[in-house]
This record gives C-alpha cells, structure tokens and sequence, in this order.
C-alpha cells in the first residue's frame, strides 16, 4: 500500500511588526548575542531570534511599540537602535519595491 507523500515542510515564523505569518526564508531574522542585537541575514547565528519584514514600516512599528525588544527579551541600547535604524534606513518602504534584504544591506555597504 502506498503513502501519500506530503510536500517538503517550509518553516513559518511572524514578523514582529505587523504579525504576519510567512516562511521564515522571506523574513529578516535579528538576533540577541551579548554583544548586543544583530541582523542576521544567514539565519544561522546563536542566540533568541526575531523575525521582521524587509520593509521599513514593519521596522518602524516595531522599534516604536517596543514588540522587538519584547520578543528578543531584551531592553535596546542606544548602540542597538542605531545599528539597527542604519540598516532600516536603506530598506524600502513598502513590499512593492522588490529589493530584497541581502541586497538593501549590500547597497548600504
């Protein structure tokens, strides 16, 4: 008798921002480390993560109402803010562009 086969499983996770369910490969995952909160584009560095869109407004949002630092469980330090505003800053402002992460942080240097 045979199985049906089921498709390759695709991990999902929520941006912070706007609470959208998406695979966790079109999300920007950051990072708490003890050097302090890090974007992390390979998805692939220790430490509790949490998942943003690559647009500005979801970035906005979550710094202004405080759900990053709420999932990451962690207070921001002004390094962290200014870090993480820099690589906002060239992120587009909308889902429309279609510039992807990796290359809004290539372009910004």
């Amino acid at each position: 008798m045979a199985k049906k086969r089921r498709g390759k499983h695709v991990p999902q996770r929520t941006c912070v921002g706007c609470h959208q369910t998406l695979p966790k490969r079109q999300l920007v995952r950051l990072v708490r480390t003890p050097a302090g909160v890090r974007v992390d584009l390979t998805g692939r560095l220790p430490g509790r993560g949490a998942y943003l869109h690559d647009r500005r407004s979801c970035w906005e949002r979550a710094l202004a109402k405080g759900t990053l630092a709420r999932a990451l469980r962690v207070a921001l330090t002004d390094d962290d803010l200014a870090r993480l505003k820099a690589f906002m800053a060239v992120l587009p402002d909308d889902e429309d562009d279609g510039e992807s992460a990796a290359e809004a942080s290539a372009r910004a240097g």
